[in-house]
């Protein structure tokens, strides 16, 4: 991936979602470092919440933001995992219009080189709905340390090419300059 000098770079409006029925926001360290990690890459928190790990609180929530036309991406952390328990594929799967299999697969390939074969537990993954970008972490700070560096960053970034996801969010710019283009 490179980066263009020539193009400017577009903050986004992004809202996060921790998905957990032990933490509590002053224990929320995954939600911390991605809220950590957009706000130095230049991007806007919008909202933060904390759910437990329920479908259709998980739905309503996403829900939610999906038809908020303020923002652009919404970012879960926790409830991807392999127990029982775990609830965020069955919730937001349903919800995605299209989803970015390539996303999961290179999550895994990156989590492999940290945690090994237990990475196959990880049902991490992203997709579109309704012009927004939604992607689906690991409840760890590490994980989302993973995603951030090895994927988010550069997608998230309207400067990195030969593509990224803000080609295809909806109102790049709350003055309406940009059309939605999904």
């Amino acid at each position: 991936m490179a980066r263009s000098n020539h193009i400017d770079f577009i903050p986004l409006r992004v809202a996060v979602l921790t998905v957990s029925d032990t933490r509590t926001p002053a224990t929320d360290t995954s939600g911390q470092a991605l809220v950590q990690f957009l706000s130095a890459a230049g991007h806007e928190l919008v909202d933060r919440q904390l759910v437990i790990d329920d479908i259709y609180l998980l739905r309503a929530r996403v829900s939610q933001w999906i038809a908020d036309r303020a923002i652009q991406v919404i970012l879960l952390t926790g409830g991807t995992g392999f127990t029982e328990r775990d609830h965020t594929p069955q919730a937001i799967s349903p919800l995605l219009d299209r989803q970015m299999e390539g996303f999961g697969e290179l999550f895994r390939q990156l989590s492999f080189t940290q945690i090994g074969t237990s990475t196959i537990q990880s049902r991490a993954f992203a997709g579109f709905a309704n012009g927004a970008f939604i992607c689906c972490l690991p409840g760890s700070p590490g994980a989302c340390d993973t995603a951030w560096r090895g994927i988010l960053r550069d997608q998230l970034d309207s400067r990195t090419g030969p593509c990224n996801v803000v080609a295809h969010l909806r109102h790049l710019e709350p003055t309406g300059r940009c059309e939605a283009r999904s």
